[in-house]
């Protein structure tokens, strides 16, 4: 997984985490890289081969797919 922009800030530069699901990814997210946190709590979608899944914790993550997260704007 690649993290860009101020997600990627972040991770600081990494980009390894392995999660069956989005919850577990989300998990894992909150405990490698705390700054993580609070953007899960504000709301992150999950893209997973061009499919945008959001509060679908429980959406099992394929093996080899292409996942992106995506920090969603308030307004």
């Amino acid at each position: 997984m690649t993290f860009r922009g101020a997600l990627g800030q972040l991770a600081g530069g990494k980009s390894k985490v392995e999660a069956r699901d989005i919850r577990e990814l989300f998990r894992k997210l909150a405990e490698q890289y705390p700054g993580f946190e609070p953007w899960i709590e504000k709301g992150i979608a999950v893209a997973i081969d061009g499919v945008i899944y959001r509060d679908t914790w429980g959406k099992k993550l394929p093996e080899g797919a292409e996942i992106f997260l995506l920090r969603l704007a308030g307004g």
